[in-house]
């Protein structure tokens, strides 16, 4: 048993269920956040849950300012563009108001605006984060309006280094939000297509890092659960977005895959994060396809773990069935089986194939793959989501 050694770390306060939202001035409060920046992006800026949500700040007459300059993807130059509007406004804290893009922003101003260093200083890599002034971080609160990054209990954002085109992955524990307000009525009004690509977001979250080489058993536990929950409720809050409890539940899982990561990702998003940043793809949905292909790559190491997942889950034929209940998955929801089918009029010659593979398996996500993505490997799982053939 000597070798049962590890590292755990686990989430913050979530004040979870529906209504919660009206707890906002109090978490503020709790935090001691006075005059904070409100960071959304362009879509939900004009959607009423945003409107409704600042009605709740105006009623307790707190002072904000609302910056919404956020790609789906987001790149450097947003990044740069929130510093000084937090800057400007003299802003003592920041509510991460959204989906990932959002919720990864609003928290990557609020690590970066009081530091001297450029942010890529203190990428994911060995002890990198201890180059930050932890005194200069100002306090978040996240208010989750998607379910499935998880980044409102993550300490991580993820930012596209504009000039190289990769995606970064930022840490520091202090980006983990002091405050989650997780009020599955705040997702109700998410599209199909997003309700899909979100959910099947904290899918391959939960999934990967159950896969994950290592000693975790309570990441895994909360894995398997959380995947137990997506395959239950994200079909009924995809065919019904009023489904209120689906909702919730998706919420928790959504919640519980980022928990997990911390033991690791593997080649779904090592193989994602390129094609996001190449392509501006849909995150989430850009794992949902690649999942099956990963999934098959990865099967002599993880076999035996899905069986028992598969059995957990309800679902009959161990490997085979698991692999089958994914496909039926997409296909409920709608989900491209390949990727000219996710990216219109897609042309990738070999240098783009190059490229991508090159950029997978340096992805800080790469080495948590259960089998070693070599180049050659990374090659062969982009051939096989071009043409969809498992």
């Amino acid at each position: 048993m000597t070798n049962l050694v590890s590292k755990w770390n686990y989430p913050t306060t979530v004040r979870f269920g529906a209504g919660r939202i009206s707890e906002l001035p109090d978490a503020l409060a709790a935090t001691g956040i006075k005059n904070p920046l409100f960071v959304t992006d362009p879509g939900l800026a004009r959607l009423p849950v945003v409107a409704n949500t600042l009605k709740i700040l105006d009623a307790a007459k707190i002072p904000y300012a609302v910056f919404s300059d956020v790609k789906p993807n987001p790149v450097e130059s947003n990044l740069t563009a929130g510093i000084a509007a937090f800057k400007q406004g003299k802003h003592d804290g920041v509510i991460a108001f959204g989906g990932g893009s959002g919720l990864d922003l609003g928290k990557l101003i609020a690590f970066q605006a009081g530091q001297t260093r450029p942010v890529w200083d203190f990428e994911d890599i060995g002890d990198w984060w201890t180059r930050a002034d932890a005194d200069a971080i100002a306090p978040i609160v996240a208010v989750p309006t998607t379910a499935g990054t998880g980044s409102e209990v993550g300490r991580a954002g993820v930012v596209t280094h504009e000039a190289t085109h990769t995606k970064k992955v930022i840490f520091h524990p202090k980006l983990l939000p002091e405050i989650v307000i997780a009020d599955p009525e705040l997702t109700v009004g998410m599209p199909p297509f997003i309700t899909a690509g979100t959910g099947m977001d904290a899918l391959a979250h939960c999934l990967e890092a159950y896969c994950a080489p290592g000693y975790h058993p309570m990441a895994d536990g909360i894995a398997v659960e959380g995947i137990r929950l997506v395959f239950e409720n994200l079909p009924k809050a995809f065919a019904n977005g009023n489904d209120l409890t689906a909702r919730a539940h998706m919420m928790s899982a959504a919640a519980m895959g980022a928990a997990a990561f911390q033991k690791g990702l593997g080649a779904i998003h090592s193989l994602s994060h390129p094609i996001g940043a190449l392509y501006d793809t849909h995150h989430g949905m850009t794992n949902a396809v690649f999942m099956p292909y990963v999934l098959a790559f990865n099967r002599d190491a993880i076999e035996e773990r899905i069986v028992r997942l598969a059995a957990y889950c309800g679902i009959a034929g161990g490997f085979e069935g698991f692999a089958k209940a994914v496909l039926k998955l997409r296909e409920d929801l709608k989900v491209p089986h390949s990727l000219p089918g996710l990216i219109k009029d897609l042309s990738m010659d070999e240098a783009r194939k190059d490229l991508i593979a090159e950029m997978a398996i340096v992805d800080p996500t790469a080495g948590g793959n259960p089998v070693k993505l070599t180049k050659q490997a990374a090659l062969g799982l982009l051939d096989k989501a071009l043409s969809g053939t498992i």
